[in-house]
């Protein structure tokens, strides 16, 4: 059951958020009757203030805790900045730790941050065994936002923010088979994570719409693991002529191959990436690419967390952000074929 918040108390009082705002401040500026009201609708609707988030914010000692699984990784980077100057602006320090997808690390600097009073958490997860991690936020009771990936369904508990993967891959694959490709691979993602199967399905639903065989190559989302199976896919598949590629780096890697074999790509060979970290229209070709908004979903994710803290509204327990596709040379002009 979702839990009362500010403003559902503003409206059960009939006057507005920073009237209430101001109530619960103990604001002299509010007048007895109206205080009394605000009062009132708060018992009659079950609203339970949030002092102790409210006192860390106004003393501007109030941390926030960020753990990334692998900030090596640029659009974890590029998140985690965005990130922090949002939250920054807001009064916010940010503590960053990376985990570089160990779930021993990830267990001691979650620990850490909750001994040092960090009034939120906003975890982007390593994968593995959790338990801990799982069982020190719930004994904390510190408000925890999953981002990107989740490590737990109860999203009541651990509401998730992500971009739409799914609508993703099926935007990639869509706009390669516009373009001419009939053997489409998809490259990238460890297998039976989830944020795999979500990429993976969008580019599955696809081809089997057009009754086109899938092949799915999964392993680490690198640089290294895109060119060699590239290089592979030339030698084992020579009819394969695109790929949708799990992330960016797996399509740099494939860009790499793609020029050591002598391939024109974008007419021989068409990559489509996924992220749109800055370096997709800086390389050579300019990498095709699936935009996340990496920028604005750093936003998102303050915003959301703020008023959660600032304002007792509790997230949405899943939401997906739009992504949208970004053509530049790695695949064909739509037409030109």
């Amino acid at each position: 059951m979702r839990r009362p918040t500010i403003i559902d108390v503003a409206t059960k009082a009939g006057v507005s958020k920073s009237t209430v705002s101001l109530v619960l401040q103990g604001s002299e500026q509010v007048k007895p009757a109206t205080r009394q009201l605000v009062h009132t609708a708060m018992k009659e609707i079950g609203y339970v203030y949030n002092r102790s988030a409210a006192n860390l914010r106004s003393s501007g000692t109030a941390l926030i805790g960020l753990v990334i699984n692998d900030l090596n990784n640029p659009f974890f980077t590029e998140f985690a900045t965005s990130l922090q100057m949002a939250l920054g602006s807001r009064g916010y320090a940010v503590v960053v730790a990376n985990t570089n997808e160990d779930t021993e690390i990830q267990d001691q600097v979650i620990g850490a941050m909750l001994e040092h009073g960090v009034s939120a958490l906003i975890l982007s997860p390593a994968y593995g065994d959790v338990t801990n991690s799982i069982a020190a936020i719930e004994r904390s009771g510190v408000p925890t936002i999953q981002v990107m990936r989740q490590i737990s369904s109860d999203y009541a508990k651990f509401p998730f923010l992500a971009p739409d993967y799914l609508t993703g891959g099926r935007l990639a694959t869509r706009v390669l088979l516009q373009a001419g490709a009939r053997r489409i691979a998809f490259v990238g993602g460890l297998e039976g994570r989830p944020v795999t199967h979500e990429r993976v399905s969008g580019y599955l639903e696809v081809m089997a719409e057009q009754d086109l065989p899938p092949l799915v190559l999964t392993g680490r989302s690198s640089r290294s693991f895109g060119q060699t199976t590239a290089a592979s896919l030339f030698t084992d598949h020579p009819e394969y002529d695109a790929a949708v590629c799990f992330n960016d780096l797996v399509a740099f890697g494939m860009i790499n191959a793609c020029h050591k074999a002598q391939k024109t790509i974008g007419e021989e060979f068409q990559i489509i990436g996924c992220d749109d970290i800055k370096e997709a229209a800086e390389c050579w070709p300019a990498l095709s690419t699936i935009c996340c908004g990496v920028d604005d979903f750093g936003r998102q994710v303050a915003e959301t967390v703020l008023d959660w803290l600032e304002n007792s509204v509790e997230p949405s327990e899943v939401k997906r952000t739009q992504v949208r596709l970004i053509e530049r040379q790695t695949t064909k002009p739509i037409g030109s074929f």
